[in-house]
């Protein structure tokens, strides 16, 4: 077993509540993230659950026991920092093997594990050599080997990849993900950045202000919002998010003549995609092209209704200069409804 439950925790820094009241799983094997934008607490919790920071209030429990008063070293759990914090005048070797030598680990048994673990992550062939010789990728797997050749069945990343280029960050998380799964290790990932959540992640805890905002797996955080602000942190734009008026008859945008529905709209934000949000020939609500950006595979159309902003992501290349007029529609079912003086989603607030 290695779950990883937190019941309420809190973490004060003086009168500041980093981590206010916070609850949630971690199922034995599965890939967690910690999502948020910085400051928001996220790598406090992971600190939380290693034991490297105090609870003020609240319980961990790794495996159904009480580890909140535990050191880090008796909780069984391996750490992968932002920075490598590698050894610069240890070679490969024995920078994995650090934590071993330090626990006594008999020779032997450091050998063979150290044999396996450099297959699995791909660094058989650098093990002579140091830090320094290495490139961004290695040195974050030879980071990743010092945590898996402790054998815990628990890792804890703090935002790993940060350090790295684009091009390598994708082809470390498929690294990453494939390692766990292939290991079966409970995995927290903190990170802030949402494309590594939706693609690595079991189940995503969006974290603001030091409380969960929402949780649930991808899949549920980019259909179904619970709030304004995971509607726009997830997703890549984020979500639009209009300012709705009562029209004649009925919603419509502020600003603007289209009526969107027939209730009124005074109080209310509606959420579209980017990717959702189409050109339509007749129908749907008008605007006015202000910019273009092409892609490659996509173009970002910027389209003002009213006194209101849409993105609009559509594939390949589309000629809609500046000032064009235009159309916009979207599929039934793709448009949400927030409740905007308290950010939460209409029940139900679906278009």
């Amino acid at each position: 077993m290695s779950e990883i439950v937190l019941e309420q925790v809190t973490k004060r820094f003086g009168p500041v509540k980093a981590v206010d009241s916070v609850s949630f799983r971690a199922e034995q094997g599965k890939f967690v993230v910690l999502l948020g934008p910085s400051g928001c607490g996220k790598s406090t919790l992971l600190r939380l659950i290693a034991g490297l920071e105090d609870v003020s209030e609240g319980r961990i429990l790794i495996d159904g026991a009480d580890v909140t008063r535990l050191s880090p070293e008796k909780r069984r759990v391996s750490m992968v920092f932002q920075s490598y914090a590698l050894f610069p005048h240890l070679s490969t070797a024995e920078n994995i093997v650090f934590g071993l030598k330090v626990r006594r680990t008999p020779e032997e048994e450091r050998r063979k594990r150290l044999e396996h673990v450099a297959e699995v992550v791909g660094l058989a062939a650098y093990l002579d050599r140091k830090p320094q010789e290495l490139s961004g990728g290695q040195r974050q797997r030879v980071a990743l080997a010092r945590a898996i050749i402790a054998e815990n069945r628990i890792c804890l990343m703090d935002e790993p990849l940060s350090n790295l280029d684009a091009q390598l960050r994708h082809g470390m998380r498929v690294e990453i993900r494939g390692l766990q799964q292939r290991l079966g290790m409970t995995v927290v990932y903190v990170t802030h950045d949402q494309v590594e959540a939706m693609s690595m992640a079991d189940r995503v805890v969006l974290v603001r202000e030091g409380r969960i905002e929402q949780e649930g797996s991808p899949e549920e955080l980019y259909a179904k919002p619970a709030t304004m602000f995971a509607a726009r942190f997830i997703g890549t734009p984020g979500m639009n998010l209009v300012a709705l008026a009562d029209g004649p008859g009925g919603a419509v945008v502020r600003g603007s003549a289209d009526t969107l529905f027939a209730r009124g709209g005074n109080g209310l934000t509606l959420g579209v995609r980017p990717e959702h949000v189409g050109l339509v020939e007749a129908g749907g609500i008008r605007g006015t092209v202000t910019s273009s950006e092409y892609h490659g595979a996509d173009t970002i159309l910027t389209v003002k209704v009213g006194e209101e902003t849409f993105l609009v992501r559509a594939p390949g290349q589309l000629a809609h200069p500046p000032g064009s007029a235009v159309r916009l529609g979207w599929k039934p079912g793709m448009a949400h409804l927030f409740d905007t003086a308290s950010g939460r989603r209409v029940p139900d607030g679906v278009l």
